[in-house]
């Protein structure tokens, strides 16, 4: 049996649909199961022992429909048994359309239900404390009534050799042994899904004055001058426990980094995702324009918690689309003042640390 799943999105959602590989994995142990994503998030399936061929969309399958089309023509010469489209957009629809798979599955959504044999409906409201992004992901296995026990937790797979790299990257850096460390998650992927940085600095101030504890920040080297910006304005004592330089080369070398830290805290987001893959308390930081009830995943009150303007002041959001959200997201974020969510935040440092 060959199967191929497709995800082209970003690492979190990349990650969180590799679920469907892994149970298929367990259903089908002989089968043939390819994954297709963005070559950008390809880092986040390395090690994956549930996943036999990782097929990249590259930048050139979206600049150039010659290059599309060769793509899906590939693909149709693999003669997949089973298709599942966890993206169902525009550039997957080719793919779908020409892939020749006896068996295509997707989301129940208007005008492109001709594409696929199974329409699994698109839940609006999660059952559990999966969270929407895992439950709707899982909802696609279900016309194949699998007959092996799901595993619903995305993963991650650290080498020894990743690990002892991180290891002697902590020496390097001096980092106190005796200490727990905390990631800060410090910027989002973009500004509307970035906590405001005077705000972060009060976050990052707090957990350093109520624990002994490292801290490494999270950010790409073109958000170098924000995290800073937050550096600079944490108190000195603050700063004495931040190792500011200590960044992972490449995502696997980060992803090294958050194997060895005991928490995260800030932006949601792919390192979020990937902390949890990794089985790492978070604590997270909702934009007000992003929809907690599909992200907020694993949500427990103990290992996994996160906040939301909506929890304080919902008035602020009621009948606002998600396009008047996004227009209003940095009055919105002014709103969301640290003072809001601070004992949940220590409840959850007291719980984790």
């Amino acid at each position: 049996m060959k199967i191929l799943v497709i995800q082209q999105k970003m690492i979190g959602d990349v990650l969180v649909s590799s679920i469907i590989c892994n149970s298929l994995r367990l259903a089908y142990p002989n089968a043939q199961i390819d994954y297709l994503v963005y070559e950008s998030t390809t880092a986040v399936l390395e090690g994956n022992p549930n996943i036999d061929t990782i097929i990249r969309f590259e930048e050139k399958h979206r600049k150039s429909k010659k290059e599309l089309l060769k793509l899906a023509l590939e693909i149709r010469a693999n003669k997949y048994d089973l298709l599942i489209d966890a993206y169902s957009k525009l550039e997957s629809w080719l793919i779908v359309l020409l892939s020749g798979a006896k068996r295509k599955i997707s989301y129940k959504k208007k005008g492109r239900t001709f594409l696929y044999t199974d329409n699994v409906p698109f839940e609006e409201f999660p059952k559990t404390n999966l969270g929407l992004a895992i439950e709707r992901r899982l909802s696609l296995l279900e016309p194949l009534h699998l007959s092996v026990k799901i595993d619903p937790l995305p993963k991650l797979f650290v080498t020894p050799e990743e690990n002892q790299h991180t290891l002697t990257l902590f020496q390097k850096h001096a980092l106190k042994k005796d200490r727990k460390t905390v990631m800060i998650s410090l910027l989002g992927s973009e500004n509307l899904k970035t906590y405001p940085l005077s705000y972060m600095t009060h976050i990052v101030d707090a957990i350093a004055d109520n624990h002994d504890v490292n801290i490494l920040f999270n950010y790409f080297p073109k958000q170098i001058n924000d995290a800073k910006t937050v550096f600079n304005s944490c108190k000195s004592s603050t700063q004495e426990k931040i190792y500011f330089d200590l960044l992972g080369s490449d995502l696997r070398a980060f992803i090294g980094v958050l194997n060895q830290c005991d928490i995260i805290v800030g932006n949601d987001g792919g390192a979020i995702n990937m902390a949890k893959a990794l089985g790492k308390p978070s604590f997270i930081i909702f934009s007000p324009w992003i929809e907690k009830k599909i992200w907020a995943t694993l949500e427990d009150g103990i290992q996994h918690m996160s906040v939301h303007l909506n929890d304080y002041k919902p008035e602020l959001l009621a009948q606002k689309t998600e396009k008047e959200l996004k227009q209003h997201t940095p009055a919105l974020y002014k709103e969301f003042e640290p003072n809001l969510f601070k004992d949940k935040l220590k409840s959850f440092l007291l719980k984790n640390l």
